[in-house]
């Protein structure tokens, strides 16, 4: 059951047109998860999250996160997990969309190791942007730049853009650095 739901998972994020929401993706993020694992109440729901959260993903899509929570419940439901850990699970894929503050401290690490790659160092943001870009490939840059301007704008606008004290210690400056240098066009 477990190798049929990962050659699930691994096919997803394979398919060609990913560049950034790839396996690599989630090997980051775990690597990010795993720092603050002491302080996650659910780590189980917190992996299904994360193999889940980005399973759906096209480009031309509005509902990538809904379709990719709808999913996460239906296999977490063929597993017989417990109702409430399935609703967090679909909470944190969800909040994905946003990335606003959370209730739970759970979702709001999860959306902070989500969001990890904003407070890398240059070159691994930069090679980010790229590998966005070219998942967008299909709009041409008179359409994409403005709707990619808006997004960095959104988070630059973002009071904290990390929930947690870990993220936001670590990642929020150079995070900024990195939003405003793309926004400028330097990255």
């Amino acid at each position: 059951m477990a190798e049929t739901l990962w050659q699930e998972i691994e096919t997803a994020y394979m398919r060609k047109g990913r560049y950034y929401h790839i396996l690599q993706h989630l090997e980051n993020m775990l690597g990010q998860l795993e720092e603050v694992k002491h302080l996650i109440r659910d780590w189980e729901v917190a992996l299904f999250s994360l193999f889940y959260h980005d399973i759906i993903y096209k480009a031309l899509r509005k509902d990538n996160e809904e379709k990719s929570a709808e999913l996460a419940e239906k296999r977490m439901a063929w597993l017989g997990v417990a109702p409430t850990a399935i609703g967090a699970c679909v909470e944190q894929i969800l909040a994905t969309k946003g990335h606003g503050i959370s209730p739970s401290a759970d979702t709001n690490y999860f959306t902070d190791a989500d969001l990890s790659i904003l407070g890398a160092e240059a070159g691994a943001y930069d090679a980010y942007a790229r590998d966005v870009r070219k998942e967008y490939a299909v709009y041409p840059d008179i359409v994409y730049k403005p709707g990619r301007r808006k997004v960095l704008e959104h988070f630059l606008a973002m009071e904290r853009i990390y929930k947690t004290d870990y993220f936001f210690e670590r990642l929020e400056e150079r995070a900024r650095e990195n939003l405003r240098r793309e926004v400028e066009g330097k990255s």
